[in-house]
Formats: C-alpha cells, sequence, structure tokens
C-alpha cells in the first residue's frame, strides 16, 4: 500500500467535509483526481475506505483506522517542516495560524504585528477558515495553532481562554429592533439581512443556525467586510448579526444601534487551541505565548 503524502491530506478532508466533492476542493484537486485517488487506495488495500451515501461519505471501519494513522503521519510531517523551515532561508520560519472571521477582525492583526516587530525572524501568515474547520486542521497537524469560537466541539485539543467574543445585533436608529435591549435570533427572520459573502466563516455559522428553525433569512445583500455591512446597515438596507466588538468599533463611524442576542450560540468566547502545549515548535509556542500574556479575557 503506497500511500502519499496526498493520498493522506486528501483523506482527511474528504472525511472531514463528509463528501469527495468538498474534499477535493478543499485539496485543490479536481473531483476526478480526487476520485481515482481514493479509488486507487481503495484498491491498494483490498477493501472500501468510505461509505458512499445520498447525503456524501462516511469512513468505512478500516477508514477510520487509516484516519488515526493519517493523522499522526500528517501532524508529523507539518512539524517537520515548521521546525526545517528554520534553516532554509537565513534562519527564518513562516508560521501559519488559522482564525475565525471575528479573531481576524478583531483581535489577530494589532497583536501580530506586535508579535512579529518583536521576533524579526519568524514570518507569519494568517489564514481565515470557520471554527470547525481549524478543529480539524490543528488536530491533523496541518497547522500548529488555531483561533476559534468555543461553540464548536475541539475534541482533545488544548485550549486557553483569549477574550469572550459574544455575536449581537446590528440595526439603524429607528428600526423596530433598535430600542431593544436584547432580541432572540428567530425574531430578527422576519427583517431583511446583510451578510458576509458566501464562504465567510462567520456566515456559515449564522447559516447553521437557521436551518434548525425552518426559516431563511432575507439577505439583501452580502458584503466582504464588516465595515461594508455596518454602513449598509447604517444606510437602511437591513440587519445584520457580527461579533460584539467589531460592532463597538465601526459605531465611532456609523450611526447604529447593538442588540444582544438572548441566543447560548451568541454568547461564545475566543479560544487558542493546539494540540499539545508542549509539543509546539519554538516559533508557534513563542506565539502562543505572547496571545497568551497580550489577550486578557475581560
Amino acid at each position: 500500500m503506497a500511500y502519499d503524502l496526498t493520498d493522506l491530506q486528501l483523506f482527511l478532508q474528504v472525511v472531514d467535509q463528509g463528501s469527495i466533492t468538498q474534499g477535493a476542493d478543499r485539496s485543490h484537486l479536481s473531483l476526478a483526481s480526487a476520485s481515482a485517488r481514493i479509488k486507487a487506495m481503495e484498491k491498494a488495500l483490498g477493501a472500501p475506505l468510505l461509505i458512499r451515501h445520498r447525503r456524501g461519505v462516511v469512513p468505512s471501519p478500516a477508514g477510520w483506522l487509516l484516519v488515526a494513522h493519517a493523522r499522526e503521519v500528517v501532524g508529523q510531517v507539518a512539524r517537520m517542516r515548521s521546525e526545517l523551515a528554520r534553516y532554509s532561508d537565513g534562519l527564518r520560519s513562516t508560521l501559519v495560524i488559522l482564525a475565525n472571521t471575528s479573531a481576524t477582525e478583531t483581535l489577530v492583526s494589532s497583536v501580530l504585528v506586535d508579535f512579529m516587530a518583536d521576533n524579526p525572524d519568524i514570518d507569519l501568515e494568517l489564514a481565515e477558515r470557520p471554527s470547525h474547520e481549524i478543529v480539524a486542521a490543528v488536530t491533523d497537524g496541518r497547522v500548529e495553532l488555531g483561533i476559534i469560537a468555543d461553540t464548536v466541539d475541539s475534541g482533545r485539543l488544548e485550549r486557553a481562554v483569549l477574550r469572550p467574543d459574544p455575536l449581537v445585533v446590528i440595526a439603524r436608529p429607528g428600526h423596530t429592533l433598535a430600542g431593544r435591549a436584547h432580541v432572540a435570533f428567530s425574531e430578527c427572520l422576519g427583517h431583511p439581512f446583510v451578510g458576509f459573502t458566501q464562504g465567510n466563516p462567520l456566515q456559515e455559522h449564522l447559516s447553521g443556525q437557521t436551518q434548525p428553525l425552518g426559516l431563511r433569512p432575507r439577505y439583501r445583500a452580502h458584503l466582504p467586510t464588516t465595515e461594508a455591512i455596518c454602513s449598509a446597515v447604517a444606510a437602511g438596507v437591513g440587519i445584520a448579526v457580527v461579533p460584539a466588538l467589531a460592532a463597538a468599533r465601526w459605531q465611532r463611524v456609523y450611526d447604529l444601534r447593538v442588540v444582544d442576542l438572548t441566543n447560548s450560540w451568541a454568547r461564545r468566547n475566543l479560544l487558542l487551541c493546539g494540540q499539545s502545549w508542549s509539543g509546539l515548535s519554538e516559533p508557534a509556542a513563542a506565539l502562543a505565548a505572547h496571545l497568551r500574556t497580550r489577550v486578557q479575557p475581560k
């Protein structure tokens, strides 16, 4: 069974996404290429690795065994690359960190700038992902550190609370909801919304909250940034759900009213997560210490 690293990474993506199509997309492979790789892996083993059904795929018993080994192998390779990278370009290292929408907009940027100023030999790459994908990437060892909301299952990852990160509703003055102190998300669904563009992690999170209600909000616009959304809300285009700290930031620019959400999923915290604090590479350990020191829970 000659499985290469691409095979293992693809298989983990397929399992995490529950779909060969989505796994191929996450692995930057065509569907035909991904399907061929999966079939070749199953042929080499002589047993199915995935159970196909109408809504996607799940691992077979053999598939679950491969998942366990693949996560270990991919994680070891990622850590090896991280350590060796320090010797490839004048002892410089590029550290990748994944963060959800709220973290990238209200927390990470300023903190990372300070970190890079203090650590000129470490380069950083910040990528925005949904919290559940960050958990999968850290668990698999594809990245060492992630910043997630505590509303997702982080499994056996080690975690440290960075700060509270509640979600709120914003509306223009005079709107029906503007005078409320708090509101349930279901009460908002009768009003037009302004949301993030499709694929945005926070937008995916909100979409997941509407499905159990059997209702679909009407979006008048999907915009790429929180500032654009706040501008549209202030102009009366619709209401929106955004992180509270982002709302507070843009209230200084736009005339907005902020209403607390009563839903449990809106009362969340930002967490720093990793497989093991003691097993981090030197650059990742330095960044983790920086984040935990500079960002204090409030």
